[in-house]
């Protein structure tokens, strides 16, 4: 642990990517290979299942610093983070010993699955009396699972192909997929052939950036293809020898979430991979996303969900034909290989196109773009018909052309204090609309604001607050803010009947008083849009 922990310390200590690109590759030269192993695994998103609760970990802390839980909780409110407040408040240790290695840590921690309670709490505080707070405080976000080091992926990738020489590429590939930590050597994960044992590994997303300024900045639209940016779930499909899978963007196995694509592998030809996006389907066009929401979580899918939406998987890109990797082939030439492809399966499969859309010029297109909630769509995509299929996301090929978003002017009715650096400021709101002369509540947001707008409104909580539960305050329903969001669908399971996607506060609304906000029935006409 304490090589992780000086890596953890390096990264945390600064803000420039060539100082955490320099930590990263000097400890994946140094550091033991299991460790560096779990540190990939970390680094990606493979966190191992955690064997302790919260609630026991609160309990086992306050216990052992002599505290009431009442006061460990009201430190937790101000800390924000449950790692930091233990290590915080744990008396020094008893029996600091050289700590164990991270992989040791990790694997000792695996273990404690199906133990005893008992068993656990005397494991846990066994390794808090021999830690120093630093390593304390990563064992601790070990165990929660809340583990942030402020470095993307794709940093560490870089960082692992200066460390090793094997092209980033390459490495970037390896990573993908189902590989366990546990059950993975070093070697084999930085390894230079990448021709054999694909099995289903998926190859690394593209992605696109966001397009702000308008199309027009881009140059002669002959140069670009055109097509909608689809509102479902982004995924691979992979047909190999002996492999047939379904990756998300998000490097989950859902194959068994979509049983309907199961014919797919009788007809795709093997060392097949399409990258497209999975939705719901019915007449000859997609449902809205609320219909494909049903089946995630899922790990079986009812018959009735089967019959009402099934799905289909509208192809993108078409990243391996043959069994050759075609990636850095033009977008053009790929696109024109998938067509083909497609074209010599049989009717009737879960299998389609997505449109490519003809336009004369960009006023042309923004004139089609307007029409993207109507084809249940988000927008657009643009890609350069010269551009290679990229590693992530890499501005200048890809550009995602998305709809305004649709918003609604909502009063505040609830604040809740944030996490981490925002733990000392009211930052997570509910909101709400009328409803004849009542406020009904409808989302949540937390996001949106610049730190001073948010201090200024905790003053204001602090000032307003009518009552307290918990962490929760209500308080006196004046401010007006500006919601945004990408989309509304109806739910059972809230008060209003609506859930918002992605809603978040676009402005606060100082000039608008609390009887000019919108009503419970204007959202239901949004939602009535919605469908179509």
């Amino acid at each position: 642990m304490r090589d992780f922990a000086a890596l953890f310390a390096a990264l945390d200590g600064t803000t420039k990517t060539g100082a955490k690109l320099a930590a990263l590759t000097a400890y994946f030269q140094s550091a033991p290979e299991p460790d560096r192993v779990w540190t990939i695994a970390l680094l990606s998103g493979r966190r191992p299942k955690r064997s302790v609760t919260a609630t026991e970990l609160r309990e086992w802390a306050a216990g052992a610093a002599g505290l009431p839980l009442w006061l460990f909780e009201e430190s937790y409110a101000m800390v924000g983070d449950l790692a930091e407040t233990i290590a915080l408040i744990l008396p020094a240790p008893l029996h600091e010993d050289e700590p164990p290695s991270l992989d040791q840590t990790i694997r000792a921690l695996m273990a404690l699955t199906g133990q005893s309670s008992e068993a656990r709490r005397e494991a846990i505080l066994r390794v808090w009396d021999r830690l120093g707070q630093t390593e304390r405080l990563l064992f601790n976000k070990l165990i929660t699972g809340g583990f942030r080091m402020g470095v993307s992926q794709g940093l560490m990738t870089r960082a692992l192909a200066q460390a090793t020489g094997v092209d980033e590429a390459v490495l970037a590939h390896r990573l993908m997929g189902d590989w366990l930590p546990q059950h993975t050597a070093f070697a084999d994960l930085v390894a230079e052939d990448t021709a054999t044992g694909l099995g289903s590994r998926p190859y690394p997303f593209a992605l696109a950036a966001p397009l702000e300024d308008g199309p027009e900045t881009l140059g002669d639209p002959q140069d670009w293809r055109a097509e909608w940016k689809w509102d479902g779930i982004r995924g691979q499909l992979i047909q190999r020898e002996g492999a047939f899978a379904l990756w998300s963007r998000g490097e989950e196995l859902i194959t068994d979430r979509f049983p309907e694509f199961a014919p797919l592998a009788d007809f795709l030809p093997r060392g097949t991979v399409i990258d497209g996006e999975v939705v719901a389907w019915g007449a000859d066009r997609p449902l809205p996303f609320a219909e494909l929401q049903k089946r995630i979580g899922r790990k079986t899918v009812p018959k009735r969900l089967l019959l009402d939406a099934p799905a289909r998987l509208l192809a993108y890109d078409l990243l391996e034909d043959g069994g050759e990797d075609i990636r850095p082939l033009p977008y053009a030439t790929r696109r024109a290989r998938m067509e083909a492809m497609v074209a010599a399966l049989p009717a009737g499969l879960p299998l389609g196109l997505s449109p490519d859309i003809a336009f004369a010029g960009w006023a042309d297109l923004a004139a089609i773009r307007a029409t993207a909630r109507a084809a249940q769509a988000e927008g657009l995509m643009l890609k350069r018909a010269t551009s290679p299929y990229f590693v992530g996301r890499k501005r200048g090929d890809w550009w995602k052309w998305k709809l305004d978003p649709w918003s609604v002017d909502a009063v505040m009715i609830y604040a809740q204090a944030g996490h981490g650096r925002r733990a000392n400021l009211f930052t997570d709101f509910t909101f709400a609309v009328r409803q004849g002369n009542e406020l009904v509540p409808f989302t949540k947001a937390y996001s949106g604001l610049t730190d001073a707008e948010f201090a200024e409104i905790t003053r204001w909580v602090g000032k307003n607050t009518l009552e307290r539960f918990g962490p929760v305050r209500r308080v006196k329903p004046e401010l007006v803010f500006e919601i945004a969001f990408e989309g509304i669908q109806e739910s059972p399971r809230h008060k209003s009947g609506i859930a918002l996607r992605f809603p978040r506060m676009a402005r606060w609304r100082r000039d608008k008083p609390v009887d000019e906000i919108d009503t419970i029935e204007g959202l239901r006409d949004l939602l009535n849009v919605a469908r179509g």
